[in-house]
């Protein structure tokens, strides 16, 4: 036997080894066996460095450094699931999804396990990289942190699709989380607050060596990619299960929501048995052409929802309420507490919301309040005992004057919130305004975090988001915790998001109610900001799916001459404030006006690929059909339902190949 087949056949072993008992549960071999195959192997790879394989068990054992962890878009965006929290959502989750698609759905029940979201991504068989779930469009790339966990396969078994992802939650079994704990106050450190937190943060040390010490586990539960050749959800679990990921025996395929219902009954009761933290079920429709039919909001997957189990609650005491200023000026009522334990947090906080929220619950400084986690996520106070009020206890009187700048606040007609108005001369708005346009979705600027903006507003250097544009490196270097590097990296990240698109420019301006989706309809639609500005009320109305309350906010932000001067100085700096050449290059008016339905599995394009045509080229696409729509794209296996509606209202069904000569 060669030297190269001593280290593979020893590779192979330690795989199967490996997955025997961290995947199955089934050790094969003592802990000490596996331990000398595995010194063996790294004594060999170090005498023979020309046989290096990225996909080595010899590599779990960290040792790699991340100073800077890189950006990666996500080839498949990684969406948010709705939520539900009684029988009656999900029924009506039931009667839309009917709605939509043709024939029997049945469902997949799987645990909704409280980790850290990752996207692994293999290419012929092989681990090509592990991106965090970041904003759903692009994440952290932490590949050399997540090599380290036993549970993630390196290298695949059987037939695989060439090229796809897996995702899944990166999480830290209780057994696990509590030993680390013990360890920490014996040597005096503070122990860590909860698993799911513990988890996350141990993706993005910079030690890969330390991210090995943590018994961390990866739990999967769904594919992406194109042309997976998978019919359905449960398929795809059982074929992840087949090539090696770790997928929860748990999950279960089930024929009506009823028979969902008994599935969370059961686990709510039984949760507490499970090694890992979990705080709901998450239900999918199995047939995946069903999903394509059903498609995605801006947010979510019309196709899933999670079902979050009972909040957990407790009491305190509110021993003050303070305000906060946003960076539109509202303000935030916000309830200090008697630090309580509440699902593995400390809670000190929890938002009142507004006025009308605290004279709704009459809440009171010194009242015992009942303490909840919305979605056990974040915590909100739901109501008082009163039993326990004191007979001095005074009505809260909402404040009046700015908490920061003093100045009157304003409330207009029909809004929920108190608003300060001086938004130029107010330091948490001017602050607020330049974070959000600094933050990941928006510019995304490298190296600028929102407490630099902060010690940058406060020194003077800045007081708006054009003025970053003007920083030099001399000018932050005297900041706080401000080295030769990090000054550096900061100014040439300022540089580079001179490369942003024109849409998430947008949405970083920060004009009230114009979210990712709004401003990336608006770019489409009026191409510069210049057109925007000059955009009347009317013809913004007559975008698609732009309401009135947006269409003022745009109006408002544009009649600003402040905002006007703003945005004339960001064009001079080369900030992408129009479609770039490229893009507007691939986009066409040939289907303005006409609104799309796309039904079956086509062939020469995927159903993604088709939808984006239709929007490139000025369609609108829907998911129904209704006496508004121009065609119908009809593929194989179109739902019945689908091509009864559209001949009884008289609607064009074209083929692939049809729309395609259209376009």
């Amino acid at each position: 036997m060669t030297i190269a087949q001593e280290i593979e056949q020893l590779r192979e072993q330690l795989r199967a080894h490996n997955h025997n008992y961290y995947v199955l549960d089934t050790p094969t071999i003592s802990d000490f066996d596996f331990d000398m195959q595995l010194k063996g192997l790294q004594e060999l790879e170090a005498k023979h460095p020309e046989f290096y394989d990225p996909s080595s068990p010899t590599l779990r054992v960290g040792g790699g450094i991340t100073k800077n962890f890189e950006t990666v878009v996500h080839d498949s965006r990684m969406y948010s699931l709705d939520n539900s929290y009684s029988k009656e959502d999900l029924l009506d989750w039931e009667t839309r999804i009917k709605k939509l698609v043709d024939g029997d759905v049945q469902y997949t029940c799987e645990l909704k396990y409280d980790g850290a979201s990752i996207s692994l991504t293999y290419e012929d068989g092989v681990l090509l990289r592990a991106v965090t779930r970041g904003d759903g469009i692009q994440g952290d790339n932490v590949t050399t942190n997540i090599k380290t966990i036993n549970s993630v396969p390196l290298k695949l078994k059987g037939e695989y699709p060439k090229r796809f992802d897996i995702r899944g939650e990166i999480v830290l079994p209780y057994e696990g989380f509590l030993k680390m704990n013990e360890e920490r106050i014996a040597t005096g450190e503070e122990p860590y607050a909860n698993p799911r937190n513990t988890a996350s943060g141990s993706l993005k040390l910079q030690d890969s060596a330390e991210t090995a010490k943590r018994p961390l586990d990866c739990l999967l539960y769904n594919l992406a990619g194109d042309r997976l050749g998978i019919a359905t959800q449960y398929e795809g679990l059982q074929n992840a299960r087949d090539w090696g990921f770790k997928v929860p025996e748990e999950s279960r395929l089930v024929n009506s929501i009823d028979e969902v219902l008994a599935f969370v009954t059961y686990w709510d009761e039984k949760r507490h048995e499970l090694p890992y933290e979990t705080d709901g079920v998450v239900i999918k429709v199995n047939d995946t052409q069903q999903q394509e039919e059903l498609g995605f909001t801006a947010k979510a997957p019309r196709w899933a929802m999670a079902y979050k189990f009972k909040a957990e609650q407790v009491s305190t005491q509110l021993e003050e309420i303070t305000y906060q200023v946003g960076r539109t000026g509202a303000i935030t009522p916000v309830a200090n507490l008697v630090p309580v334990q509440l699902a593995g947090t400390t809670v000190k906080r929890a938002s009142l919301h507004n006025a009308d929220q605290i004279e709704k619950l009459d809440i009171r400084v010194n009242d015992t309040v009942f303490v909840e986690k919305g979605g056990e996520i974040i915590p909100k106070i739901v109501g008082v005992d009163f039993e326990k009020r004191t007979p001095d206890s005074q009505p809260t009187q909402y404040i009046t004057a700015c908490p920061e700048c003093k100045t009157p606040l304003v409330r207009k007609e029909g809004e929920a919130h108190h608003y300060c108005i001086n938004d130029l001369g107010c330091s948490p708005q001017i602050i607020g305004r330049i974070q959000h346009y600094i933050s990941r979705k928006a510019l995304d600027i490298e190296g600028l975090g929102g407490e630099t903006v902060a010690l940058l507003v406060n020194a003077g250097l800045i007081a708006n988001y054009t003025d970053l544009y003007e920083l030099s490196k001399e000018q932050v270097l005297p900041l706080e915790r401000m080295a030769e590097k990090s000054a550096e990296n900061l100014i040439a990240g300022i540089e580079k998001s001179k490369e942003i698109p024109f849409e998430r420019v947008l949405f970083g301006l920060g004009i009230r109610y114009v979210g990712e989706t709004v401003a990336k309809k608006l770019v489409k639609h009026y191409k510069t900001m210049d057109a925007i500005l000059v955009a009347s009320e009317e013809e913004l109305v007559a975008v698609d799916e732009i309401g009135i309350k947006i269409a003022e906010s745009v109006r408002e932000f544009s009649n600003e001459e402040a905002n006007v001067a703003l945005i004339k100085k960001l064009q001079s700096y080369g900030v992408q404030l129009e479609i770039s050449a490229e893009k507007l290059a691939n986009q066409t008016d040939t289907l303005q006006g006409k609104t799309f339905v796309v039904s079956g599995v086509f062939t020469k394009v995927s159903r993604n690929e088709l939808k984006k045509l239709i929007e490139d080229n000025g369609g609108k696409v829907s998911s129904s059909i209704s006496a508004k729509t121009a065609y119908v794209v009809a593929g194989d296996k179109m739902g019945p339902s689908k091509l009864e509606k559209a001949t009884g209202l008289g609607v064009t069904i074209i083929s692939e190949d049809d729309f395609l000569e259209m376009v």
